[in-house]
Formats: C-alpha cells, sequence, structure tokens
C-alpha cells in the first residue's frame, strides 16, 4: 500500500511537469506566432492542461476502468470552476470579456448539456466519440478563423489611419533617406539574419519542451491510473468516486498552476479561457478520443448524481458573470463551497 501510494504521487508529479513542459512549450510558441491572449487560453493552453485528462481516461479506458475513465473527466469539469476559478478569484478577481459571456460560456454549457445527453442510454460508442470529436476540430478551426480574421481587420485598420498629408511628408522624407539607408542596409541584413537565427532556435527550443512534456505526461498517466485502481479497491472504494476526487484533482493540477499564475500575471484572459477551454476540450477531445478508441459504459449512479452537477455548475457562472463581466472574491468563495459540498455528498 505504500509502495503504491508513493506511485500515485509520483504519478501525480510525472502528469504535472509532463503539462506544465507541454503548455509551456505551446504558449511560447503561440505567441511568437502572434496569437491573442484569449484565444491561447481557449486552445493551446486549454489542449495542454487537458492533455493530463485525456492521457489518463484514455489508459483507464485501454485497462477496462470505464469509471475511472468518466469520473476523471466530469470531476476534473466540476473541479476546473468550483476549486480552480474559485481559488483563482480569492486570489485575484478576475475579469471576464463579454465574448466569453456570449459566445464561449454558453457553448461549454451546450456541450455539457450534450455530453449528458449521450449517456442518458449509458454507452457512450464511436459514433458519440465521433462527433465529439467533430466538435473539436470545428471548434479549433473557429478559433484559428476569429484569430485571423482578426488580425486583417487591424490591418485594414492601420491602413485607413494613414491620411495624405501624412503620405506626403513620408515620401518627402524617404526621398531624403535615401542615401543615408544604403550605409545602413548591411547593418539591417545583419540584424535580421541574427533575428532569424534566434527565432529558429527558439522555435526549436519550445518543440523539445513539448516533446519532453508529452513523454513525462503519458508516462505519469500510466502510473497514476495503475495506482489508483490498486488503492480504489484496497480501500474499498469506488472506481468512479477514486475518478472523481483524486484523479481528477491530480489531473487538474496543470489547470491550477496555469490559472493562479496567469491571474497574479494580471492575464485573467488566460486564466478564465483556460478554465472555459478546457471543459471543452475535456468532453470534445478526450471522451472523443477514448470512445473512438474503446467505447464507454456510464455507471447509472453517475446519471442521477455527478452529470447533473457538473451541468449545475457551468450554468451557475451566467449570474455570477452576467451583471458586471466579473468573478469576484465573493463569487470565488461560493464556487470553493460548493465544490467542497460536491465532495461531501460523494463520500457520505
Amino acid at each position: 500500500m505504500l509502495i503504491q501510494s508513493i506511485l500515485f504521487i509520483a504519478g501525480i508529479t510525472g502528469v504535472y511537469f509532463g503539462a506544465e513542459g507541454l503548455v509551456k512549450g505551446s504558449s511560447n510558441l503561440s505567441r511568437d506566432l502572434g496569437i491573442k491572449p484569449i484565444v491561447i487560453g481557449l486552445t493551446v493552453v486549454a489542449f495542454g492542461t487537458s492533455s493530463p485528462e485525456l492521457a489518463v481516461s484514455l489508459i483507464a479506458s485501454i485497462k477496462g476502468s470505464n469509471d475511472i475513465a468518466i469520473g476523471n473527466i466530469i470531476g476534473s469539469n466540476i473541479a476546473n470552476i468550483g476549486l480552480i476559478l474559485g481559488v483563482t478569484a480569492i486570489v485575484l478577481p478576475l475579469k471576464v470579456e463579454k465574448v466569453i459571456m456570449k459566445r464561449e460560456l454558453p457553448l461549454m454549457i451546450a456541450i455539457s448539456a450534450g455530453f449528458y445527453f449521450m449517456a442518458i442510454d449509458r454507452k457512450i460508442g464511436i459514433i458519440d466519440g465521433g462527433f465529439l470529436f467533430t466538435g473539436i476540430i470545428l471548434f479549433i478551426g473557429y478559433q484559428v478563423y476569429n484569430t485571423l480574421n482578426s488580425k486583417k481587420e487591424s490591418r485594414n485598420s492601420m491602413n485607413n489611419t494613414v491620411d495624405a498629408p501624412a503620405l506626403a511628408l513620408s515620401a518627402n522624407a524617404s526621398c531624403l533617406q535615401i542615401d543615408l539607408s544604403r550605409h545602413d542596409n548591411n547593418a539591417d541584413m545583419l540584424e535580421s539574419a541574427k533575428e532569424k537565427s534566434r527565432t529558429r532556435r527558439d522555435l526549436l527550443f519550445y518543440i523539445v519542451y513539448i516533446v519532453i512534456g508529452l513523454a513525462c505526461l503519458l508516462i505519469g498517466a500510466h502510473i497514476l491510473v495503475k495506482s489508483a485502481i490498486f488503492i480504489a479497491g484496497r480501500l474499498g472504494i469506488s472506481e468512479m468516486v477514486i475518478g472523481l476526487t483524486v484523479v481528477a484533482f491530480g489531473t487538474s493540477v496543470p489547470e491550477m498552476a496555469t490559472s493562479v499564475v496567469s491571474a497574479l500575471r494580471k492575464e485573467a484572459d488566460i486564466c478564465v479561457g483556460n478554465v472555459i477551454g478546457s471543459n471543452i476540450f475535456n468532453i470534445l477531445m478526450v471522451i472523443g478520443s477514448v470512445a473512438l478508441v474503446e467505447p464507454l459504459t456510464v455507471a447509472r449512479e453517475a446519471l442521477m448524481f455527478e452529470f447533473p452537477a457538473m451541468l449545475l455548475f457551468s450554468v451557475a457562472l451566467i449570474p455570477m458573470i452576467r451583471g458586471n463581466l466579473m468573478v469576484n472574491r465573493l463569487q470565488g468563495f461560493v464556487l470553493v463551497s460548493g465544490y467542497i459540498a460536491f465532495i461531501f455528498f460523494l463520500f457520505r
């Protein structure tokens, strides 16, 4: 039992550092490519912080532990809102972009409700998995389209602000500077070559970070699932409860770290986008991928309590954010209290 507990902690540690490397590499890579923080939070960071859930749920499903696979996703989604968003708001109140209230939050609720509807027959099969995985492709495509469209509009706006007098002055100035610029060409070319070299080196470094992160993630997930199954059996606790609590908390550690650090850096866009994006990725990408590999069977009890709880936490964000587009400290305490109550009812 002691050895399995140590392995369990080692598994969580491997998952954490693996996700940390994946998130850091992906985020830096995206920033260098000029992607907006809110889009990074909703896609790249959300994918990175959801990768532990993907690895753990996939391995659990292959090992025949469906309850851990599904419990991990439901528990992680509840923890993302109740624990992570709540704790982060207590540390520093979070300003929420209007676009999230209008678009991403309703989408997250709709996806959660759709997941519940799919599970009513107690099976999530290959067809369901195909629908969910198609959903994540469309979601990413939509975010990429918005990013490209936003860049195009920004360039057009900058071009429209240049007036005729400014163009005339620019033309005169450019004539005077032709001779001077010839002398600077060699220096500019040398600096440009150095900058390109630095960029290539940075990109290679970020890719190595991502690869190492994925390796640590998969190894940690394997150890985590194996030890969780053993501990659940020895303590007489159902695999569903283990998945909803300990495993879900372990796989949500990257979201917690990312969200708190983002809040402290005054990057609320990444923090809120990470939580909502992770919940979307957990259902569409993780459940979709797992169901395509190994169809899932849903426990009857989960349909009565865990699924409605996940949906309730998601819907609760609407009245909290709607008024002043902010999650304040009091609301953070409410979310954390709700999460504690959820855990209490699991072990009642």
